[in-house]
């Protein structure tokens, strides 16, 4: 059954009517309902594109959190072959959070790494929302520092309110986990490729998208904290959240205007969640792309045009 948002009300009464329409007609076959169901789904399309053509920061932030939202493993599944994870930071354990592995993309080897939220509560427990604990992050860097010494691309996907914030976490050195994923990121001499598709939460989504490339899905998020947290902490008051999210410019359009991500990949009017299949072609298109952008560069230049990107941020604002 499908999830509605608040703000998509109106939609979720229209293909209600349609279900109720469609129910008589399985149950009586000399009814036709076809041209009013028609006109019903015309309406849904329109609506969705209104809706969607106006969406405000708070809006995108709960599409960006949406439960039916494509996750990690789709997009693995849509446009990696031979996928092989790897398990464990060869410290403490293993986090499943962050799943990390060896492919094929377009038939090129690539090391891949992504958060994984989970798609029901099984899942979800099992990989503790997509907020990683250290060693997600040692992992991280594990595999990164084995794609570099092979000289394979790295392919990121960032889905995360942020990482986990527990005491465990904190007494197994979170911060320096996060601090050296961030370093290794900028220092690979391979093409490194982000792509943020959910949330974009804080330290540790940046800790696996320092990349030569950044991009956002257009209903993506990415900030310094969740707009809940952020409003606790500025206003001591959560339900301030709405004026949070406008005020940190944490969509993908401002993002891009202010020169923290290099582009942004359209969704489906309604969000990625109503069509997954042509988001993640999209996704796959603007992937390909920087790869042969980046495909001559030595890995002294890959290190350097990083390091430069990430400086020059906000120097356009001076």
């Amino acid at each position: 059954m499908r999830s509605y948002l608040e703000f998509e009300k109106p939609v979720a009464d229209i293909e209600g009517r349609i279900h109720e329409l469609r129910s008589m007609s399985r149950n009586d076959a000399e009814i036709d309902l076809t041209g009013e169901i028609a006109k019903l789904e015309g309406r849904v399309e329109e609506t969705l594109a209104d809706l969607y053509s106006k969406l405000t920061p708070w809006h995108k932030t709960q599409v960006a959190r949406h439960p039916d939202r494509p996750h990690f493993q789709e997009y693995l599944a849509a446009f990696i072959t031979e996928f092989t994870p790897l398990a464990g930071d060869r410290y403490f354990g293993e986090d499943q959070a962050i799943v990390a592995g060896l492919g094929r993309f377009d038939g090129q080897p690539v090391a891949v790494i992504g958060h994984e939220k989970g798609s029901d509560t099984q899942s979800r427990l099992k990989h503790n929302f997509g907020m990683a604990r250290p060693e997600g992050y040692r992992k991280a860097v594990r595999i990164m520092e084995l794609a570099d010494r092979f000289g394979i691309p790295v392919l990121t996907l960032v889905d995360t309110a942020g990482a986990y914030p527990g005491v465990s976490s904190e007494e197994r050195g979170q911060a320096e986990a996060i601090a050296r994923s961030t370093e290794t990121c900028i220092n690979l001499g391979v093409p490194i490729v982000s792509m943020i598709t959910g949330e974009g939460g804080s330290g540790g989504a940046i800790a696996i998208a320092t990349a030569n490339r950044v991009y956002m899905l257009e209903h993506a998020i990415y900030s310094v904290a969740s707009p809940e947290a952020a409003a606790s902490i500025v206003w001591r008051d959560s339900t301030r959240a709405k004026d949070t999210a406008t005020a940190m410019k944490i969509t993908a359009q401002d993002l891009l205007q202010l020169g923290v991500i290099d582009g942004i990949v359209s969704e489906p009017v309604g969000g990625a969640h109503r069509n997954p299949g042509a988001v993640m072609e999209a996704a796959a298109s603007t992937i390909r792309s920087a790869l042969e952008e980046m495909a001559g560069m030595s890995p002294a230049e890959l290190r350097q045009a990083r390091r430069e990107k990430f400086l020059g941020i906000g120097r356009n604002l001076v």
